[in-house]
């Protein structure tokens, strides 16, 4: 009877959370698609491309790497300043590389994958310079003047050269069917630099930063014997224990009663019921949570606006970023940084560039949004915050329109 009774429970439940996720009004993940990449195009620094589809933004950091003698023009600025930093701006590469592996035939429908691969090229090219030189890796460059940070076998920097060979592998399956040159030389500068990481080894902090390489360049049997477990409960740049979970659910789990072919097993007789069931149950709740969790970033939550900027209902307007709220001048203009905190940052005004796409910050735990730019913790936007929604949003589209 108890057991009746949490079934019921459960089933109300799952439907009270169906119901709610179905009431809003329909939202067209199409158009938030689209813009979510373009935010990405506005985070590009060096020479930017005749394509380019922010027309605020112009050419940028074209002497990156100058100091030590290294090409480093290009790749993405972090958030709302000038800074590249390496190891974000990898994460940033590995989960959109992510989405285009895993959702490739949603994007191809909703016409952005070309769209999303020149985004990851742009962030490969960058990589793929950083790590021209064997043992070597030029990781950040700084706020003016553009100094630059190198790891070495003297100054190793495990978890920044772990993400950077994650990045490349990842993306050497994106462009496998596009371009396989280009993915062979990905694939090849990734085990070169994941060499690197493992044979110099400092500043590791306890993450795994090598979870998505495997399928890149078969190393399972390495991170089955290297990897440590944790219960956790986020997926960031600098946490990576979950993004490694899922992937190795790829595997056969002790964990999981399975037979030797991979069978879930849970009773004998007619148990292919409990296979099916489970997909079925998995499926639907993966669905759920995606779109439930799109849904309040893009308008429908308490405080009733989009996280978005210039999509859905009532979009912030003082995105916590530079280049956003200085304006664009027509003439060739010196501006400091101290002019743009007197002139623009402290000013309670909208930015005079719409940052496109641009998912900021978001509400705190009291569900309080103030769209004040000098609020960085609730309007600065990150690249790696959008390159984690792109592949959700494809398949959204694809499906709820």
């Amino acid at each position: 009877m108890a057991e009746s009774c949490s079934s019921m429970i459960l089933l109300a439940l799952f439907a009270g959370f169906w119901v709610c996720v179905n009431a809003h009004e329909k939202l067209n993940y199409q158009e938030a698609l689209t813009k979510s990449i373009i935010f990405l195009e506005a985070q590009r620094s060096g020479k930017l491309p005749p394509t380019n589809r922010v027309p605020w933004r112009g050419d940028s950091a074209l002497e990156d790497g100058k100091l030590v003698g290294v090409d480093l023009v290009g790749g993405y600025y972090d958030a709302g300043d000038n800074v590249k930093f390496g190891l974000p701006m990898a994460f940033t590469v590995t989960t959109m590389a992510w989405g285009a592996y895993f959702y490739h035939f949603e994007l191809e429908a909703t016409g952005e994958m070309n769209n999303l691969l020149d985004a990851i090229r742009w962030g490969t090219d960058y990589l793929l310079k950083a790590s021209s030189q064997r043992n070597r890796l030029f990781v950040e460059n700084m706020k003016t003047p553009r100094t630059v940070l190198e790891i070495n076998d003297k100054t190793p920097g495990t978890e920044i050269a772990g993400e950077t060979a994650a990045a490349l592998a990842a993306s050497s399956l994106a462009f496998r069917k596009s371009d396989q040159p280009y993915a062979d030389k990905l694939l090849e500068t990734a085990i070169q630099v994941f060499q690197f990481a493992d044979e110099y080894r400092g500043t590791f902090d306890g993450a795994c930063p090598f979870y998505c390489s495997y399928s890149g360049f078969n190393y399972m049997k390495y991170i089955l014997e290297q990897s440590t477990t944790a219960t956790v409960f986020e997926f960031s740049w600098d946490l990576k224990y979950a993004g490694a979970q899922v992937l190795l659910s790829q595997e056969n789990n002790s964990h999981v009663n399975a037979i030797a072919g991979g069978y879930l097993n849970l009773r004998d007789g007619a148990n292919s019921q409990y296979v099916t069931s489970t997909a079925l149950l998995f499926s639907i709740y993966s669905d759920l949570l995606a779109r439930h969790n799109m849904q309040v970033t893009c308008g429908h939550n308490p405080v009733k606006r989009s996280m978005m900027v210039g999509f859905g209902n009532n979009p912030p307007v003082q995105a916590h970023h530079r280049g956003a709220s200085v304006p664009a001048n027509a003439v060739k203009e010196d501006i400091n940084c101290g002019m743009s905190f007197v002139y623009w940052y402290n000013v309670d005004t909208p930015n005079p560039n719409e940052l496109t796409g641009a998912i900021l910050g978001g509400p705190d735990r009291q569900d309080q949004f103030v769209d004040k730019r000098v609020n960085s913790s609730y309007t600065e936007p990150c690249t790696y915050v959008n390159a984690c929604a792109i592949g959700v949003l494809a398949k959204l589209a694809k499906h709820h329109g």
